[in-house]
């Protein structure tokens, strides 16, 4: 396998581009285990993407980094903004999706009613060509397969993601698309490009990526504060 690339490096973290189809914890094959062979360096990891997901990605050179990054996502210090695809009609095209989420069956969750620790999804949507709309997501929580059952929830599962019923393509169309935050007075902004999946390169998608839609700065999210937790 080529290198993880790296997207930014500071003396105490990396911010990676993860590709799509690594873990996260697998003894030679995961995210962690590459880098270290890549960089010599024992690393952490300050967050978690999904198998399928690719995208930017923290991991601390040191424990007093990754507990300050554990500390900042608990707070919700860091925005967090992801790409996906999904085919059909979504039940509204932008807005916020908060519910408490359940573990289900083969590994799914599903999205409650109630709002005790809700997981808490922003995004907007457009289409992108006829019967494939692109959206662009803010999730405010850190919950496994949060953006995917947010989506689901809408009738929308995302491209390639067949646990949840959408239909099977040559990846998961979810990518960690940008990462904000301040750190140690400084403001970080990276931007992880796309390099893999048929849809993601298509000259449909890269004319919307070129596009002001792509950018998060210029969306009027809505007000929302999540709990901490």
């Amino acid at each position: 396998m080529t290198d993880i690339a790296i997207l930014y490096t500071h003396a105490d973290f990396y911010i990676v581009n993860k590709p799509a189809g690594v873990t996260m914890h697998d003894a030679r094959h995961g995210i962690v285990s590459l880098l270290r062979q890549q960089t010599g360096e024992h690393l952490h990891l300050c967050h978690r993407l999904d198998d399928g997901t690719s995208g930017a990605l923290i991991l601390a050179r040191h424990p007093q980094a990754a507990a300050w990054f554990q500390e900042a996502f608990a707070y919700h210090q860091i925005q967090k903004y992801y790409l996906a695809l999904a085919h059909g009609k979504p039940a509204k095209k932008q807005g916020t999706i908060s519910g408490d989420m359940k573990n289900r069956r083969r590994g799914q969750h599903i999205l409650l009613k109630t709002r005790d620790n809700p997981a808490v999804t922003q995004f907007f949507s457009e289409s992108l060509v006829p019967g494939v709309r692109v959206y662009l997501v803010k999730p405010l929580t850190g919950k496994t397969h949060q953006i995917r059952v947010a989506l689901k929830s809408l009738g929308a599962p995302i491209l390639g993601d067949t646990l949840y019923g959408a239909t099977d393509s040559d990846r998961l169309y979810l990518h960690a698309y940008r990462l904000c935050f301040t750190y140690a007075g400084q403001m970080i902004n990276v931007k992880a490009d796309i390099n893999h999946g048929e849809q993601f390169t298509a000259s449909s998608f890269d004319a919307w990526l070129a596009s002001s839609s792509s950018d998060p700065a210029l969306r009027r999210w809505p007000d929302y504060t999540p709990p901490v937790r």
